[in-house]
C-alpha cells in the first residue's frame, strides 16, 4: 500500500469524521482511462454541478464497474482476463471487468472505442448516429457492453489499456471507489467529441499544463496528470507502466 498526504482542507475533513466516529461506506470497484493523443496532450472533462462526487472537477473519463462486466465475457484479443488478473492481483471475473469497465467508460465518455473487428484491428470514426445511439444505450443501461460488442462484430482490445495504478477514495467521503487507472493512445482514426450528460466541459492539454493549476482536480488526478508528464512523451509513459504496480493501492491520508 501506498500513502499519499491529503491536502488540508481534505485532511481536516478526515480529522472531522474520526472525532465524529464516522463509519465509512465500502468502495466501489471502478476504472478510469488516460487517454493520450499525439504529440503529448491528455482528455480531460468536467464533471457537471449536480454529479454527487467530483462535482464541477475536471477528471479523466471513467466510472464505475456495471455487474454484467463481470458475469457476461466478451470476444477478448490482447492479455486474457487471466493474465490481467495476475497483473492486477484480482479474481480473474473481477479483473475481466475492471478491464471491460475502462473500455465501456471511455465509449461512453470521450466517443472512443477501444475495440476491433479481429485482434489485430481498431475501429475507425464511431461519431455516427447509431454508434451514438449505442453509447446512449449503454449510458442508460438498456445494452451491456458484452451485447454491444457481439451486435457489431467486434473484439475488445484488452491490447490497447496500460495499467498504471490504483487509488482508494478517503474514508470520510460519502461516496467511495477503488479505482485503476490505465493509459490509452487514442486509436488512429478516432476523435473525442463533447458528448454532454456528466460533463459540461472537455480538453485536451499537455499533461503539465493540465498538472500546473489551472483545473480544479481531485489529488488523484493531479498526482497522475504529473506522474505522465514526467515521461516525456506518449510513448516513454507507456513503457514506463510496465515498471509500476497497479494493483498497489494508494490510499490518502
Amino acid at each position: 500500500m501506498v500513502e499519499f498526504r491529503l491536502p488540508p482542507g481534505l485532511a481536516e475533513r478526515a480529522r472531522e469524521f474520526a472525532a465524529a466516529g464516522g463509519v465509512p461506506v465500502e468502495p466501489r470497484l471502478a476504472s478510469t482511462v488516460v487517454l493520450l493523443r499525439p504529440p503529448f496532450e491528455v482528455y480531460l472533462l468536467r464533471r457537471v454541478p449536480t454529479m454527487a462526487f467530483a462535482a464541477s472537477m475536471y477528471v479523466f473519463p471513467g466510472g464505475g464497474v456495471d455487474p454484467r462486466d463481470a458475469t457476461v465475457q466478451p470476444d477478448w484479443a490482447g492479455p486474457s482476463p487471466a493474465q490481467w488478473a495476475a497483473r492486477l492481483r484480482l479474481p480473474e471475473s473481477v479483473a475481466r471487468s475492471v478491464v471491460c469497465a475502462a473500455v465501456r467508460e471511455v465509449f461512453e465518455e470521450s466517443g472512443v472505442l477501444l475495440a476491433g473487428a479481429d485482434v489485430d484491428t481498431v475501429v475507425g470514426d464511431v461519431s455516427g448516429p447509431d454508434w451514438e445511439r449505442a453509447r446512449l444505450a449503454l449510458i442508460g443501461r438498456e445494452l451491456g457492453f458484452a451485447e454491444f460488442l457481439t451486435r457489431n462484430g467486434l473484439v475488445l482490445r484488452s491490447d490497447l489499456l496500460v495499467p498504471w495504478s490504483r487509488w482508494i477514495t478517503p474514508e470520510f467521503e460519502p461516496r467511495r471507489f477503488d479505482t485503476y487507472f490505465f493509459l490509452a493512445a487514442l486509436p488512429e482514426g478516432q476523435v473525442t467529441r463533447d458528448v454532454g450528460g456528466e460533463a459540461d466541459d472537455t480538453v485536451w492539454c499537455a499533461p503539465a499544463d493540465a498538472a500546473d493549476g489551472r483545473f480544479t482536480m481531485l489529488p488523484p488526478t493531479t498526482f497522475t496528470l504529473t506522474e505522465v508528464a514526467e515521461a516525456g512523451s506518449i510513448e516513454a509513459a507507456l513503457a514506463a507502466a510496465s515498471n509500476r504496480d497497479p494493483a498497489d493501492a494508494i490510499r490518502p491520508i
